[in-house]
């Protein structure tokens, strides 16, 4: 397995994310500074796709948006293989979209061990 973010790990259809938003069989919960909203998709193309949503209310300059971004999308990066490696054995796929919920900056190694904790709650979620 690639260590990389591929296109069909990131989570773009309009229709799967409004789906995901509207309720239903999502789920989610919360590791301050960072909320997971998850849901089974099968017609996604990677085990596990995700979306990283900074809002512009908690963050007016677009270049604290993108940091952040950047921190969440690297901390999932380096710690999905313990979730791709549990969807893979159950045949499932996720949607799952990481929500930043602060109105401060964190450091980096702050927001991967945030982040290490919402997957494997979800991985435990999922079993």
């Amino acid at each position: 397995m690639t260590n990389g973010l591929c296109k069909a790990e990131r989570l773009h259809r309009k229709l799967t994310i409004d789906r995901m938003f509207a309720g239903g069989n999502s789920r989610s919960f919360s590791v301050y500074p960072l909320r997971a909203v998850y849901m089974p998709a099968e017609e996604l193309e990677a085990s596990a796709s995700v979306m990283i949503s900074v809002p512009k209310k908690r963050f007016k300059r677009a270049v604290k948006r993108n940091y952040i971004k950047r921190q969440v999308r690297e901390a999932y990066r380096l710690n999905k293989h313990e979730l791709s490696a549990r969807l893979a054995e159950n045949g499932q796929k996720l949607a799952i979209a990481f929500i930043y919920q602060s109105d401060d900056l964190y450091p980096t190694a702050e927001i991967a061990d945030k982040v290490k904790l919402l997957l494997a709650r979800i991985s435990e979620k999922l079993s």
